[in-house]
């Protein structure tokens, strides 16, 4: 395998990170990193070598993420940065790893919200101390940034989709 399709293929967990840290220490992720995402999104499977139906496929399932997604943001479930990060997450992910992905990001969002929900009930003087995005996530009535799971979601599904199957 050449170094352009490792590094068109790492772009995912690179993104992926840099969107749950965003997400962590401000509650928003940037449009621009789901952008970045959908646009790598045809040359590293070209790279890695999916093939014209492979490429329909992740298509398919990446727009229909992007509906069920959007329906999570109109019911208010998930924001809407939370909402276009699994859609392009899920893209990549294909019919080997999309179910994987969302079992893996159902799993940490489950974890990352109990710690949350457990550390606002007993460490909120500490959160006078730290940054101020510290304190924000130790409000007690304060949002989950949901990214962080789908960050992790994304990278332990990763391995496991046909992307990576096609490439190794």
């Amino acid at each position: 395998m050449d170094l352009l399709t490792i590094a068109c293929l790492a772009l995912l967990p690179v993104i992926a990170v840099a969107a749950g840290v965003r997400d962590l220490t401000t509650m928003t992720i940037p449009n621009w990193m789901s952008l970045a995402l959908v646009a790598a999104f045809l040359p590293a499977a070209l790279l890695a070598g999916l093939g014209w139906q492979g490429l329909l496929v992740h298509l398919g399932i990446g727009v229909g993420a992007l509906m069920i997604a959007a329906g999570l943001f109109a019911l208010g479930a998930i924001g809407g940065g939370d909402a276009k990060l699994m859609a392009a997450l899920a893209l990549w992910m294909g019919p080997d790893g999309v179910l994987m992905f969302v079992l893996w990001t159902a799993v940490a969002g489950g974890l990352f919200s109990v710690a949350l929900i457990l550390a606002r009930g007993r460490l909120v003087g500490l959160g006078a101390f730290g940054p101020a995005w510290v304190r924000g996530l130790l409000q007690p009535k304060g949002d989950i940034p949901y990214g962080v799971a789908i960050a992790a979601g994304a990278l332990m599904a990763w391995p496991a989709s046909a992307m990576m199957a096609s490439a190794f």
